[in-house]
């Protein structure tokens, strides 16, 4: 599912055209929405958007992988910065191998780590090759 199926609003029908999409979108809008890498493989899809309320900046993205039926999930925070919007094919792109997304940090869903930990932050940006805001 895209932005565009989920806009109830119908902020999207219309936009400037200067970008890759809308300069600004809601997060709702986004939580779903599927994320490849260049590969065309499909690496999962969006289930979360994490802010950092300090900055008023959107930290990462939580990815859920490997999941069939809600079964042996992985969620994945990513890095906001690594992440791609396709405005072709309606999803995000991350410039991550499967194989390597496989062997990420990750966590369960009944257990998320503390993403403001300073040493977590780094550890995450330092795997995803992107810098801390």
């Amino acid at each position: 599912m895209n932005y565009e199926t989920r806009d109830t609003y119908g902020m999207y029908k219309s936009h400037d055209n200067q970008g890759p999409g809308p300069r600004l979108m809601g997060a709702d809008t986004l939580i779903g929405n599927d994320v490849y890498n260049h590969k065309d493989e499909d690496l999962g899809d969006i289930k979360e958007i994490m802010l950092d309320m300090s900055s008023g900046q959107v930290a990462y993205a939580v990815l859920s992988f490997g999941s069939f039926l809600g079964m042996g999930e992985k969620l994945f925070a990513v890095p906001w910065s690594a992440l791609t919007l396709d405005t072709i094919n309606k999803r995000f792109i991350l410039n991550v191998e499967k194989d390597r997304l496989k062997s990420a940090p990750g966590f369960d869903k009944d257990d998320w780590p503390d993403m403001a930990d300073r040493s977590w932050t780094q550890d995450i940006h330092a795997y995803y090759g992107t810098r801390p805001h």
